[in-house]
């Protein structure tokens, strides 16, 4: 019994103190408000938003809802891309509720194309607001991976695909106020680069994932 309270006393005798893991869901807020920040800073440096957008917002219910819905797909899935990195974090039906938000979002700019929210027009249109939203995705996407790769998630594919999304999304959010509104030409050119920089999110998740298995192997 000697030998076992020695062998006891001897093992937690160089133990330091491990501070608290971080609360995940406010380290996924940040990241979202940063992020945020950074796409609407870059955008407006670039060109105003559209004559009338906010007054909109403020006159067209249909056009305000479109558009907090679109809020809380995107804040959702932030909270479910950082949760993926904990392992019992993220649960199936917390991550199938993001993406439904996102798919609910979405859908709204394909009944536009029959009954759009707001009257359709080249108001403010921007000649590379496609080339715009890819390239202010891709540092909201590399951020987002360092912070989540930290975590070294079991499933990196899946918290990728979450990053991504959020990245190719919020420029095309904020493209809804900046850019001209007509569903045809944002689903073309908001919607579908925002998808994409997703897909380029998951190549540089799955990328990363190789190349720290094959060190983990090498060393």
């Amino acid at each position: 019994m000697k030998d076992y309270k020695t062998l006891i006393s001897e093992l937690s005798s160089g133990l330091a103190p491990v501070s608290p893991p971080r609360n995940i869901d406010l380290v996924a807020l940040a990241w979202f408000l940063l992020s945020t920040c950074f796409v609407v800073v870059v955008t407006l440096l670039i060109d105003p938003i559209r004559p009338g957008a906010l007054m909109q917002l403020a006159s067209k219910p249909r056009f305000l809802l479109e558009t907090m819905l679109g809020v809380a797909a995107i804040l959702w899935v932030s909270l479910a891309a950082f949760r993926s990195a904990v392992p019992g974090a993220l649960t199936g039906r917390f991550a199938t509720t993001g993406l439904f938000l996102i798919a609910l979002w979405l859908i709204q700019y394909l009944i536009g194309l029959v009954s759009p929210a707001l009257e359709p027009s080249t108001l403010g249109d921007r000649h590379h607001c496609w080339l715009e939203a890819m390239i202010y995705s891709l540092p909201v996407t590399v951020a987002g991976l360092l912070v989540v790769g930290r975590n070294y998630p079991l499933r990196p594919i899946r918290a990728g695909m979450f990053v991504g999304l959020v990245a190719g999304m919020l420029p095309a959010l904020f493209m809804q106020l900046a850019c001209m509104y007509e569903p045809s030409h944002i689903i073309m050119f908001h919607i579908l680069p925002g998808l994409l920089m997703a897909a380029v999110s998951i190549g540089i998740a799955a990328w990363w994932h190789a190349l720290s298995r094959s060190k983990g192997i090498a060393d």
